[in-house]
C-alpha cells in the first residue's frame, strides 16, 4: 500500500524581495514550477523556508498561497515546530480550519530535551490535531539526536505520527527504525545526499531541497529507487552530485537561491542571519549550470 508521502517532496524556499519582504510572485512562481515537475508532495514553512525568520502574518500568507496555488492537485505538509512544545501546539491550532494533508514538526533544538521530554513533546503534538504528523530528526541543527528507540515508541504509541524525516545521517538507526516499524510508519530520507542508501533500506521517498530546482530529475531519482532500479538512479543522481555539493557548500538554502535566481525563478535574497553565497562559489555554480544545460 502506498504510503501518503512516498515518494518526492520539496521543501520549498520562500522568496524574499530585496527590501526584505516576502516575494509572493516568486512562491506562486516556484509552487506551479514545482507542479509542472510532477513532485508528489510539498512542505511549505520548513528549514529550507527560512521559517524560523518568518513572523506569524508572514506565515499566513504564505500557507495561503501554498494552498490557492496548489489548490488540493498535490498534498501539502506544513512545518509547524519548535522547542516549546505549547507554543507549536497553538500555532497548529491556528491552521486546524484549513485545507492541507501533514504537519512536518522538528525535533525541539537548544532546550536538548533527553529521550523521553522528546517523546512527551510529540505525544502532546499528536493529541493536539488530527492531522498526519511527520517527525524531523535533525541532530546537526537541533543539537540532540531522536534515538530509534524514540521513534518506535511514538510510532507504535500515536496512530497519527505516520512518517519520519531523517536526516541524522546515522544508517544503522534508520536500519532499526525500518526493521521494528509499524506497517503504516515510513522512513523519509532528509538529506538529499544519502537518498540513494536510505531508499536502499527501506526509505520510501525524499524530502529534497535541490528538487526545488531540479524537480524532474530527482523525481526520477526517487521513482527508480522505488522501483528498485539502481543502476538509472545512480546514473542521475551522480550527474547532479557536484552542484547539489555547490548547494550545501555554504548553507541551506544560500547556493539553493542562487541557483533558482539564476534559474529566474527568484531573486537571490535571504534573511539575515543567512546571507549570499561568496563570488567564488557564484563562479563555481555558474559552471556547473552552464555544463548541465549543454
Amino acid at each position: 500500500m502506498q504510503h501518503l508521502f512516498e515518494g518526492l517532496g520539496i521543501a520549498v524556499v520562500t522568496p524574499f524581495n530585496k527590501n526584505g519582504s516576502v516575494d509572493e510572485t516568486a512562491l506562486r512562481k516556484i509552487i506551479q514550477h514545482l507542479i509542472a515537475g510532477e513532485v508528489d508532495y510539498v512542505v511549505a514553512l520548513g528549514t529550507t523556508g527560512e521559517s524560523v525568520t518568518l513572523n506569524a502574518n508572514e506565515k499566513n500568507t504564505v500557507v495561503h498561497i501554498f494552498i490557492e496555488e496548489i489548490a488540493s492537485q498535490i498534498p501539502l505538509v506544513i512545518g509547524v515546530g519548535g522547542n516549546n512544545t505549547n507554543t507549536v501546539i497553538q500555532q497548529i491550532k491556528a491552521y486546524q480550519n484549513l485545507p492541507y494533508d501533514g504537519i512536518l514538526s522538528v525535533s525541539p533544538y537548544y532546550n536538548k530535551p533527553n529521550q523521553q521530554a522528546i517523546i512527551q513533546h510529540y505525544e502532546h503534538i499528536a493529541q493536539s490535531t488530527e492531522k498526519p504528523i511527520i517527525l524531523y530528526n535533525v541532530p546537526s541543527r537541533t543539537g540532540s539526536n531522536m534515538e530509534a528507540e524514540t521513534t518506535l515508541h511514538l510510532a507504535h504509541a500515536c496512530n497519527n505520527i505516520v512518517a519520519i524525516k531523517e536526516a541524522s545521517g546515522n544508517l544503522p538507526q534508520m536500519m532499526d527504525i525500518i526493521k521494528n516499524k509499524p506497517e503504516n510508519f515510513a522512513l523519509i530520507s532528509g538529506d538529499d545526499a544519502l537518498i540513494l542508501p536510505i531508499m536502499s533500506i527501506g526509505g520510501v521517498g525524499l524530502i529534497s531541497v535541490a528538487g526545488n530546482a531540479f524537480p524532474e530529475v530527482y523525481r526520477q531519482i526517487v521513482q527508480h529507487c522505488l522501483n528498485s532500479d539502481y543502476k538509472n538512479a545512480s546514473l542521475l543522481f551522480y550527474e547532479q552530485l557536484p552542484i547539489l555539493k555547490s548547494m550545501f557548500a555554504e548553507g541551506n538554502p544560500t547556493g539553493l537561491k542562487y541557483v533558482l535566481a539564476q534559474m529566474g525563478l527568484c531573486e537571490n535574497n535571504l534573511r539575515l542571519p543567512l546571507i549570499a553565497v561568496s563570488k567564488h562559489l557564484q563562479q563555481t555554480i555558474d559552471a556547473q549550470l552552464s555544463v548541465m544545460s549543454t
